[in-house]
């Protein structure tokens, strides 16, 4: 029970202050005017003032609570490093038990596990989150139980009370950690690319250690392995080895004593790219659709083309003479025999022998595809004739045997059932509504896929591989036609283009392939393939267990599936005979990049209200009492403030001044000063 006196004047402050200040004046007045009940007057101003200055006597019932301390303790990944997590947990239970002894004092605990993704340790949105459940005015005190490495310590919070870390870890750990300052997402294939590595002992490392091991893997190879400096940065130049993704995998050995090797490793996914792709097209004869091919590939930008085109055939003889047709001699030699590895791609669009290219410079290309060169044949009539390019050292190579036979007949191209999975006919836009073609090369004993089908079935574009390279003929050269829009056209800028880059073995548009998606700890598997199933897929973890993830079908030739993984690291597939790796999340986790217990990301809240850290290996602190605004930690202790809480359940109030007594009084005082002057 308390009692206090409280005000709830009847008329505004400012009147009364108005009001006062004539009562007042009057007083003053009749004082200096010889008035004898002055003083009578006087009191009666005072008692009327009093009344309206609504004077009580309140009385609380009070009911007392108690203080609440916050013991907020840290559960994040790089709490399970040594015997931290024993550690603290061993801390959390022994100081809930001096929390729970005090008295008319109850303990939060509060779990602070790893943030979503990769986050780290948001240990003060934990903080805030348990004050915005609690009344602020009974929190006395917050203990945080943590190796001091939070990722939120920047989040402005308004403590209440005092905040102190019990770090944990041991004063002689040390560690060794392997980071990428500089890594590119994209390099040039073929071309070196800088890396920048560094390799850091954090802690109480052994003295005496300069180098280190360091593993480096391409796309799950076997590693090769160096010996780096430790605490320098390392400029390591890099080759990637083929367009698309390029998984490297840097890592070191675990070193006797250090605390963890989670972040001894280091993934980087690169895309491999080309700079330039060189192309040599070779024109037989001018006709219709010559210029089909060069448009094609002089609208991308990312090409080289070295046009070869024969305006005249040497067994012309109109009396020009040779010097008056041509400025400079065109280098046949030197492109078939010299620079010819510098291709990537050869096309030949209804060439056929005429003695300007000699049998050893077609040989010579033959062995340019199956080292892996590619070679397009767009063929034309020629092709048909005794002239055939097939009939040459490069007919070993071509994936078709031409009949002799030439198709005046119009046809509808259309994608053959295999096509359909092939990435370079599947979905090509148009859906089959397309403008005719009217001239076709009859082919037969196709060798490899084939891809477009025209009359009766016959085959009309035809992709194989030849030992390392790749080649393709397309039996007809009225694919123009559907770029001048004949009977609504068709898609040849994209089967063109498609056709191009397979040849020149785009990742995209390989027909087998094995590819992952990742996002996340989840990852999407999709099989592309020519087969009309796909078995499971096998994923091994980089524990080295294994799981076996079911392929669905997702379109034609293409299966997908979708698989969690439990760890972050590199993650090998198979698929058949495909194989491919990938990561998941950051080869070394927010959680792992500093592991040595620091509070110094603290040391902002911490010193707000004078806190203190106390390392749990020195032994646990005892707990007191301080006031607010003095020192809250010292040798041994950690002070807690009392907060003197109470729920008030009753209050009654009694006015001091009722108005009978008010009138009373005042009536008297009045009265009295009227008798006593009248009586002068």
């Amino acid at each position: 029970m308390t009692a206090t006196i409280v005000f709830d004047p009847l008329v505004p402050l400012s009147l009364l202050i108005v009001v006062a200040i004539i009562a007042v004046l009057g007083v003053v007045l009749a004082g200096w005017r010889g008035l004898q009940g002055w003083a009578l007057r006087g009191l009666a101003a005072l008692v009327v003032l009093g009344a309206l200055a609504g004077p009580s006597y309140q009385q609380e019932d009070r009911a007392p609570l108690s203080d609440i301390v916050l013991l907020v303790e840290d559960n994040s990944a790089s709490q399970k490093l040594g015997d931290r997590a024993d550690q603290s947990a061993d801390a959390a239970n022994a100081i809930a038990a001096q929390i729970a002894a005090r008295p008319n004092t109850e303990v939060r605990r509060v779990s602070v596990p790893d943030g979503a993704g990769d986050a780290g340790t948001e240990l003060m949105t934990a903080i805030a989150d348990a004050l915005a459940e609690e009344p602020r005015a009974r929190v006395a005190g917050i203990l945080a139980i943590s190796d001091g490495r939070v990722h939120d310590a920047d989040l402005p919070i308004d403590l209440p009370a005092p905040m102190h870390v019990l770090l944990s870890g041991r004063a002689d750990d040390w560690d060794r950690r392997l980071t990428v300052r500089n890594a590119p997402a994209f390099a040039i294939i073929g071309e070196a690319v800088t890396l920048t590595l560094r390799i850091d002992d954090l802690g109480a490392a052994p003295a005496g250690q300069t180098l280190a091991a360091l593993d480096i893997s391409i796309d799950g190879e076997p590693a090769q392995m160096f010996r780096v400096p430790i605490g320098e940065d390392i400029t390591l130049p890099v080759t990637l080895p083929h367009g698309g993704r390029n998984v490297i995998r840097f890592s070191l050995p675990f070193a006797d004593g250090e605390l963890t090797d989670r972040n001894n490793a280091a993934l980087i996914q690169m895309n491999g790219v080309r700079d330039r792709l060189r192309v040599l097209l070779v024109s037989g004869e001018p006709h219709p659709g010559g210029r089909t091919w060069r448009n094609l590939l002089k609208s991308d930008s990312s090409v080289d083309l070295v046009h070869f085109t024969i305006l005249r055939p040497p067994e012309k003889q109109d009396g020009v003479p040779v010097g008056e047709l041509s400025l400079i001699a065109f280098p046949t030699r030197e492109l078939f025999m010299e620079k010819i590895d510098d291709f990537d791609l050869i096309i030949f669009d209804r060439y056929k022998r005429r003695g300007i290219l000699p049998g050893l410079y077609l040989e010579n290309v033959a062995n340019y595809v199956r080292n892996g060169g590619a070679v397009l044949v767009a063929a034309g009539p020629d092709f048909a004739s005794a002239d055939s390019l097939y009939r040459s050292p490069l007919g070993s190579v071509l994936p078709a045997t031409p009949s002799a036979r030439v198709f005046e007949d119009p046809y509808l191209p259309t994608v053959s059932d295999l096509g359909k999975r092939h990435p370079v006919t599947a979905g090509l836009p148009g859906n089959g509504d397309w403008g005719r073609w009217l001239r076709q090369i009859d082919v037969a004993e196709p060798q490899g896929n084939v891809v477009l089908e025209g009359i009766e079935g016959r085959p009309l574009l035809v992709l194989n591989r030849v030992d390392e390279g790749r080649v393709a003929l397309l039996a007809s050269d009225h694919a123009w036609l559907w770029s001048r829009g004949y009977e609504g056209g068709g898609p040849q800028l994209e089967l063109l283009r498609r056709l191009a880059h397979w040849m020149m073995k785009e990742p995209e548009l390989e027909e087998e392939a094995l590819t992952a998606t990742a996002e996340g700890q989840s990852m999407r598997i999709t099989r592309r393939t020519l087969g009309e199933t796909a078995p499971p897929a096998t994923v091994t973890a980089p524990d080295g267990s294994t799981s076996v993830v079911d392929l669905t079908p997702n379109g034609p030739g293409t299966f997908e599936g979708t698989y969690q993984g439990p760890d972050i690291g590199l993650y090998r597939l198979e698929n058949g005979d495909e194989t491919s790796v990938i990561g998941l999340g950051p080869a070394a986790p927010r959680e792992f990049v500093e592991t040595i217990a620091d509070a110094v990301a603290l040391a902002p809240a911490i010193s707000t209200l004078r806190g203190g850290v106390v390392r749990l290996e020195d032994g646990l602190p005892r707990l007191r009492n301080v006031r607010a605004g003095r020192p809250a930690s010292g040798r041994g202790w950690l002070g807690l403030t009392p907060r003197g809480a109470y729920e008030t359940r009753d209050v009654r109030q009694t006015p001091i001044l009722p108005g009978w007594l008010v009138l009373l009084l005042s009536a008297a005082l009045i009265t009295g000063a009227w008798l006593h002057e009248g009586r002068r």
